[in-house]
């Protein structure tokens, strides 16, 4: 679960974030962090009580349109995953060995069948594999930490909010790095994977208990190895002067003994040469070998989430060998075309990766919502529904990424554009937050009814509100007949006849 967080996106944004923003979005790191912990132990509660992944659950509870449509968007969220890990990992292979990067496209295709192979000797085997490779990337980017650690305190002044103006594509990228969408539907079909008696309650508290546990001790493994790589390239690369410089933020990758800089783009293509003239030329292979960990390990964990995905939304079984199959040929064509095309590009490549967080950030709403609707839910959760407190923080954190994320729009696109822009980025903002209100509308629906039901009893307009709410029940239901109401509570009946129910008139607007 944990390799999500440690992906080629995840650094690109880790090196970006600390690059062209210092050390000022060390606490969103955090945030982020804590926010896909709260989402994987949410995944996890589902799992467990339900006995069916996330994905499953969706299509058992929405209609074939909404389900089918969610399926769509976390199988592109899966594919952008895709290509971000396999230019990752041929970065890595160019580094190492001078392989071309179509090349080392091609080189990963084939190796992720190796991982297939190791898989078929037990999960458990495949599990080992995984701790290596993240072992490998923690001892690799803490050598480079160790070269020339920056200043604790400014790590500490990190971790105060605060977010400037060119911050903000970072941030959003760095959310949509961290919290993959995918990752939610992953973690919830994992659990199944252990026995767990959901007859009996005590057992399956202390079941997601102890996935709580192990979530928090993988998620603070990768938020320590996250905070060295933001760390490393703040301390050497962050200048305010790129930062707020035209066509920025930039890094500042060199300085000249007057201390001007030569502010430029940076990503994944580009840093091991900066850190090689900021750190010596070992740092840029000790940043390859992590990197190559970081790409092999992501490429199966998202074969992994396609896998369940598909099953869960279409109920439709295949081998992992031939998913495996499938979601490598769908990503070597555009990994090769990237490849192809930012070979001699640098800066093509890190706006791809930069745009692929950021796509994953807007899509991050499609795996947050439903989770948080379906283990608020008393129906299908039962005695084990999520506490309220974690409740309101979720939906808090929610609001807060539909928030950045309509920011970033408006801010990108700016005043001067053509009309037609503007009616284009409308219509589809309109359908995003349609679509997003469509998955928690019975949620945010009941919300605004505790609030009616907490005015003071002598409101006029609460008494009208609560009355049509009554109304619209009960013909809902087909309570109503011809004759008036019938089957209706005596207490019900009172509140409706109350205000008048005659003519059957809606409740004036105010």
């Amino acid at each position: 679960m944990c390799i999500a967080y440690l992906d080629p996106g995840n650094l690109e944004a880790d090196l970006q974030v600390g690059a062209y923003t210092g050390y000022d979005l060390l606490w969103m790191l955090a945030l982020a962090t804590f926010m896909g912990f709260a989402l994987q132990c949410m995944a996890v509660r589902l799992g467990v009580v339900t006995g069916k992944n996330l994905a499953r659950v969706c299509k058992e509870q929405y209609n074939r349109a909404t389900s089918m449509t969610l399926w769509i968007l976390i199988e592109l969220a899966i594919v952008g995953c895709d290509l971000q890990e396999i230019v990752g990992s041929a970065i890595a292979f160019q580094i190492l060995f001078g392989f071309p990067l179509w090349l080392g496209c091609l080189i990963t295709f084939i190796d992720t069948f190796t991982f297939l192979g190791i898989h078929y000797f037990g999960v458990r085997k495949l599990e080992s594999v995984f701790v290596l490779l993240v072992a490998i990337m923690t001892v690799c980017f803490f050598i480079n930490f160790g070269k020339s650690p920056p200043p604790s305190r400014d790590i500490a002044e990190g971790f105060v909010p605060q977010i400037r103006p060119y911050a903000v594509l970072s941030a959003v990228g760095l959310i949509g790095a961290v919290i993959m969408p995918h990752n939610i539907y992953l973690h919830s079909a994992l659990v199944l994977s252990r026995k767990v008696d959901r007859r009996r309650p005590a057992h399956v508290k202390e079941a997601n208990k102890y996935f709580a546990i192990d979530s928090a001790i993988a998620l603070t493994v990768s938020f320590v190895i996250n905070l060295a790589v933001v760390s490393v390239f703040a301390y050497h690369f962050f200048d305010h002067g790129c930062a707020t410089a035209p066509g920025g933020p930039l890094a500042c990758l060199s300085r000249t003994e007057e201390g001007v800089c030569d502010c430029q783009l940076i990503g994944l293509a580009g840093a091991h040469d900066a850190l090689a003239e900021a750190l010596g030329k070992s740092a840029k292979y000790i940043w390859a070998v992590g990197l190559l960990a970081a790409g092999q390990a992501s490429t199966m964990t998202g074969t992994y989430a396609g896998q369940y995905v598909m099953e869960g939304f279409l109920d439709l079984q295949i081998p992992l060998w031939a998913r495996v199959t499938f979601t490598r040929f769908v990503a070597i064509g555009p990994g090769l075309v990237v490849a192809i095309l930012t070979e001699n590009n640098q800066n093509l490549s890190d706006r791809f990766q930069e745009a692929i967080n950021v796509f994953n950030s807007v899509l991050l709403s499609f795996s947050l919502l439903p989770v948080l609707h379906f283990t608020s839910s008393s129906v299908i959760m039962g005695e084990h529904v999520s506490s309220l407190p974690l409740t309101i923080t979720i939906w808090v954190l929610a609001f807060g990424v539909l928030a950045i994320n309509i920011y970033l729009v408006v801010l990108r696109i700016g005043a001067g554009q053509p009309w037609w822009v503007y009616v284009v980025t409308t219509v589809v903002g309109v359908i995003y937050l349609a679509f997003s209100y469509s998955l928690v509308q019975e949620d945010i629906e009941n919300g605004a009814w505790a609030v009616v039901e907490g005015l003071p009893v002598g409101w006029p307009l609460k008494r009208r509100l609560l009355a049509w709410r009554e109304r619209r029940k009960v013909r809902k239901e087909g309570l109503i007949g011809g004759d008036g109401i019938s089957n209706v509570s005596p207490k019900h009946q009172r509140l409706i006849e109350s205000v008048g129910d005659s003519d059957g008139s809606e409740p004036e607007s105010t």
